[in-house]
């Protein structure tokens, strides 16, 4: 009974992963669905974000699709920056560690969507800003 009682934790701890990685597979299924309709698209855990013609349309990731989805049309961008702790980033050659915000200015407020890697959040910064015709 001993052995039964040591070996519990274990199933308790792999059946949680097992969930868990399931549960993300579902998130990564519904976002290939979701992201074919875009030019450009990306994912992580922390959000969804695609272009579309002049709309840019971001959300938050779940198993029956993006939620929390929105838009706003490319032309009303006056600035994208990059965000790390508080802290403004710019050069897209710099190695950078952990996560960011793309923050994206608009007349009338400021827009923030999570990235977890600051590199790719810097790329994305670079994308919209050539394809909108901004300086970096």
């Amino acid at each position: 009974m001993l052995h039964g009682l040591l070996w519990l934790p274990l199933l308790v701890l792999f059946t949680g992963l097992a969930w868990a990685g399931w549960n993300e597979y579902q998130k990564l299924e519904s976002y290939k669905v979701w992201a074919a309709d875009f030019e450009t698209a990306k994912y992580d855990v922390r959000a969804v974000l695609g272009v579309r013609g002049s709309d840019l349309v971001w959300g938050k990731p779940s198993r029956q699709g993006p939620v929390f989805l929105e838009t706003i049309d490319l032309g009303t961008l006056q600035r994208i920056q990059v965000q790390q702790q508080n802290q403004l980033l710019s050069d897209p050659e710099a190695s950078v560690n952990g996560s960011a915000d793309l923050l994206l200015e608009l007349r009338d407020r400021q827009i923030a969507i999570p990235f977890t890697e600051a590199s790719l959040a810097l790329k994305w910064r670079q994308f919209l800003n050539q394809r909108l015709g901004l300086s970096a």
